[in-house]
């Protein structure tokens, strides 16, 4: 049978309050009886009801993440911090895999309301109406995190995807390269997608080079539809000189494709991508990346989001972290 707090209460000697005080950590309770109880609480195998608890305090200590794509490297280190400062500020979290997609997002979204989570980050993709909507009818703080919405209406930790591609793009003309390819995301992604390449149109431009739609591809971040743009790549009368891909993934399947032809990195194409995931250091030669700080992209959301959830001051909902191209060997100039 399930132990009760009574159960505890009566094998110390001590009343139901008494208990409550101990499990709650009030100082207002003798060490020596504080002891009794927590000798009673180990002999009887008492676990607290974080439900019961809840109800009585309105709080569940509870926080739900919604991922994208939990078997992306890049969206874990995201999660790893936001379980460091969760429980730092002693919060636990509910991990929920959405699957970039946009039904599934909100299906989510809605459960972990349900649950009486006291607060909600969510990665994902396009923040649509329908997300606004799900969000603007709980009554607990949300901060997206890694994306924003259109309006800055909601809370955001985030880089500048627009600026990350325009420098990358721009380390490739600052090599020489001018018939720059890129292997974009889809549009209707306003970061990944979007964001990116409109950065690769604005270096491009910037540089005086006129923009070919045939140097264009749109992949689906994953690894076979890099390896599938690069091919098309590689079958047009003329070259690219250098590939930006919007993700490592895709720019790790460019790299084999292009080595697959019989032709190398950077000797023949370069590469460079927006990302910096631990995939970028294990591909050879080496891939020269953006770095995004997913880390603190994640650590950062989780401590705005404590802050609103305590009705702290906040200064700055929306927040823009610093990236940096990180230069290795898959970049080189052109023949």
């Amino acid at each position: 049978m399930t132990v009760t707090i009574y159960d505890v209460a009566r094998e110390a000697g001590v009343s139901m309050a008494t208990v409550s005080r101990v499990v709650n950590n009030n100082p207002n309770v003798k060490p020596q009886t504080r002891k009794k109880v927590f000798e009673a609480i180990e002999r009887l195998g008492y676990r607290p009801n974080a439900v019961a608890r809840g109800l009585a305090s309105k709080k569940t200590t509870t926080v739900g993440v919604v991922i994208p794509d939990i078997s992306n490297a890049i969206f874990a280190e995201v999660a790893r911090g936001i379980e460091d400062i969760a429980n730092m500020y002693h919060y636990n979290i509910i991990l929920c895999n959405a699957d970039k997609k946009k039904d599934k997002e909100i299906r989510v979204i809605n459960t972990l309301l349900e649950k009486q989570v006291d607060g909600l980050l969510f990665m994902g993709g396009a923040v649509t109406d329908e997300h606004l909507q799900a969000f603007k009818t709980s009554n607990v703080p949300v901060v997206l995190c890694a994306t924003t919405d259109e309006n800055d209406s909601i809370p955001s930790v985030d880089i500048d995807h627009e600026a990350a591609a325009f420098d990358a793009v721009q380390t490739l003309i600052n090599q020489g390269h001018k018939r720059i390819a890129m292997i974009s995301g889809t549009l209707q992604d306003p970061s990944n997608g979007y964001a990116r390449f409109q950065g690769y149109k604005r270096a491009l431009e910037t540089a005086g080079i006129d923009y070919d739609e045939n140097l264009v591809r749109t992949g689906n971040y994953r690894y076979e539809s890099g390896v599938e743009a690069m091919k098309y790549f590689l079958e047009l009368p003329e070259l690219p000189t250098a590939v930006f891909s919007a993700t490592d993934e895709m720019a790790i399947g460019a790299i084999h494709c292009i080595q697959d032809s019989g032709r190398k990195v950077p000797d023949d194409l370069s590469v460079i991508s927006v990302d910096n995931s631990r995939m970028a250091s294990m591909v050879r030669p080496q891939l020269t990346a953006v770095a995004q700080p997913m880390y603190d992209i994640g650590a950062v959301s989780m401590r705005l989001l404590t802050k609103l959830m305590k009705k702290e001051t906040v200064e700055q909902a929306r927040v823009v972290l610093p990236h940096e191209v990180i230069k290795r060997q898959s970049v080189g100039n052109p023949k």
